[in-house]
């Protein structure tokens, strides 16, 4: 009786040994698993040069989302355009919004709006955008004015609290500019008067207090008549 013997390099009747097949396996797999990731590529292109598109429209959730971004980028300056990110965030109406505006930001950058926020922006920073945020109404005219109005004072002390607590490295500081956007969004006397409350409340300290402590003697009366000058209702 006689025996076939196959060694890895001997040729079946199919004309391919064990190992050619397992070579060829392995290169399909290659193969395929390329192709995923470039057909992924492909879509995540074409979703964001869909997505571009719509940022021309003014108002829209990816118009917002590319100011955001080149906020971010700081016309390649260093560090981050804090103002123009200010502005951006106070001009979207709602959370819900917000929730559009960060899918855009996805699509147009696959990365995610918080966690770039997170990395350009110092603690503080992040607070005060974050608070920017958590102010607004859930959708518009979900809610009621006297909700309203809470969750906006809420959001002014928690935004002039980040402001108090920024630092530059190692050395505390004071974001003046970051003062002065809620001064001047705050519409009356009497709504920084409860402004005042929510930030005693939150803190446990008074605004008034803290903000002297915070601003020197020549910036203190100044900052102070932004809101003297407004109605007192």
């Amino acid at each position: 009786m006689s025996y076939r013997y196959y060694d890895s390099y001997s040729q079946p009747e199919d004309g391919l040994s064990a190992r050619e097949k397992i070579q060829y396996s392995l290169l399909g797999i290659i193969v395929l698993g390329g192709a995923v990731i470039l057909g992924r590529s492909f879509v995540k292109k074409q979703q964001s040069n869909t997505e571009e598109r719509k940022t021309f429209d003014d108002g829209s959730a990816a118009a917002y989302a590319k100011q955001i971004k080149m906020a971010f980028e700081n016309d390649g300056w260093w560090g981050t355009d804090e103002d123009g990110l200010r502005i951006a965030l106070r001009r979207i109406v709602s959370k819900d919004e917000f929730r559009k505006v960060m899918s855009s930001y996805e699509r147009l950058y696959n990365s995610s709006l918080l966690r770039d926020m997170k990395d350009e922006l110092t603690a503080s920073e992040y607070n005060e955008m974050m608070a920017i945020i958590n102010g607004k109404q859930e959708r518009i005219g979900t809610t009621n004015s006297q909700q309203l109005s809470y969750m906006q004072y809420q959001s002014w002390a928690r935004r002039l609290r980040a402001a108090f607590d920024i630092s530059y490295g190692f050395v505390p500081g004071t974001d003046e500019e970051a003062i002065k956007a809620v001064f001047m969004e705050v519409p009356t006397q009497s709504a920084f008067s409860q402004v005042a409350a929510a930030y005693q409340s939150e803190f446990g300290t008074n605004l008034f207090t803290d903000l002297k402590a915070e601003l020197e003697f020549w910036e203190y009366q100044p900052m102070l008549d932004i809101i003297y000058q407004k109605p007192k209702v």
